[in-house]
């Protein structure tokens, strides 16, 4: 009851002349089926989208045998890897910026990608030729270093029972910097420095390259479970907006809250991490748009938020590799280079602070 009323609260004096939900979400899914598109026929080799049709009906010609694999083993897996990445981040970032209330927190505020560098490194070194559930050592240990390094935040920012946000916003970022430096530390001590120093780079910029349909079950699972859940949380983010103090007076548990929003956050961060490295600019940058766009009801955020972010990382990915191809670039080379300037426009046209 508590939280119907703060929904209803919050949404009457920011939902107005915004566009119709319906509409936004229709170009929305046409963009996203768009960008499938384009990533599927991008790249050295190009398919036609006949071909591609012919193939995913079983009409192919015999002599198409190469275009059917790089199809269905190598184009249709990295496009799904991006969008599941894109998908993850887009909605974490929505996630920790209702939850700081801040339109520039990003999904890694919290440290994990300090944490995600350091096991990396970890992983590089220990256990170089290692793999468990199709991922390499340096991918698992970032994903356990990502979520272990919440978690010590979140810890080490309790005080009393409680955890204020700027406590929890200055452990992050104490606990990131350490890690981080740390993981250049364990490069250097390692014996093929040159090898691990360059890889260690590589995935710190992000990539979706190497991807195989068994890699996806268990994101893909954690991008439904935190896509599920974060839903139920939009009306305490839509409290959330007016201030913790007016949700204590709704008679919502401030704290438990916080930690099921840092969870899930956390939860969907860590499987981009998983993925793809450390992708900037995604979870940063899609919310503040789509925010722009429909407003800040945290109900519509989610969702479309979710397809622009997938749509995102899609085209970022096939421009990675089409536009110095044969070679390619780290997508998070790309994400900067366009967000980057984007959000800067935005923020410079917009001139005001925008209220979450």
């Amino acid at each position: 009851m508590s939280a119907a009323i703060g929904d209803t609260v919050i949404r009457n004096p920011v939902v107005t002349r915004r566009p119709a939900l319906a509409p936004v979400l229709a170009i929305a899914v046409l963009l996203f089926l768009l960008s499938v598109l384009t990533g599927v026929v991008s790249g050295a080799i190009h398919i036609s989208p006949r071909q591609i049709l012919a193939i995913l009906a079983g009409r192919h010609a015999t002599g198409a045998t190469d275009y059917r694999t790089i199809l269905l083993y190598i184009r249709l897996p990295r496009v799904a890897t991006a969008g599941i990445i894109g998908a993850s981040l887009a909605l974490a970032g929505v996630l920790f910026q209702g939850l700081f209330r801040n339109p520039m927190a990003e999904p890694y505020v919290l440290g994990s990608s300090g944490g995600a560098a350091f096991g990396a490194a970890l992983g590089m070194i220990l256990f170089p030729g290692s793999t468990l559930l199709g991922f390499g050592a340096a991918a698992m240990f970032a994903f356990f270093g990502a979520v272990l390094t919440i978690s010590v935040v979140y810890m080490v920012a309790r005080v009393g029972g409680r955890v204020p946000t700027v406590a929890l916003l200055l452990s992050g970022f104490a606990i990131s910097m350490m890690l981080s430096e740390a993981s250049t530390v364990i490069v250097y001590l390692g014996n093929e420095l040159s090898v691990n120093a360059r890889n260690l780079a590589l995935w710190l910029h992000g990539s979706v390259a190497f991807s195989e349909w068994s890699q996806l079950v268990w994101p893909g699972i954690m991008l439904l479970v935190g896509g599920l859940l974060s839903f139920p949380l939009r009306r305490i983010l839509n409290v959330f907006a007016l201030g913790e103090d007016y949700a204590k007076q709704l008679g919502i548990n401030v704290e438990l809250s916080r930690a099921l929003l840092v969870a899930v956050g956390s939860l969907l961060t860590a499987c981009a991490v998983l993925l793809g490295g450390i992708i900037g600019f995604v979870g940063l940058l899609v919310p503040h748009v789509v925010r722009l766009i429909v407003g800040p009801e945290h109900g519509r955020l989610l969702g479309l938020s979710a397809i622009c972010g997938a749509s995102y990382l899609i085209l970022a990915d096939a421009f990675a590799r089409t536009v110095v191809a044969p070679t390619e670039l780290p997508v998070g080379v790309v994400t900067a280079f366009l967000g980057g300037p984007v959000l800067i426009y935005l923020l410079r046209r917009s001139k005001r602070e925008y209220v979450l």
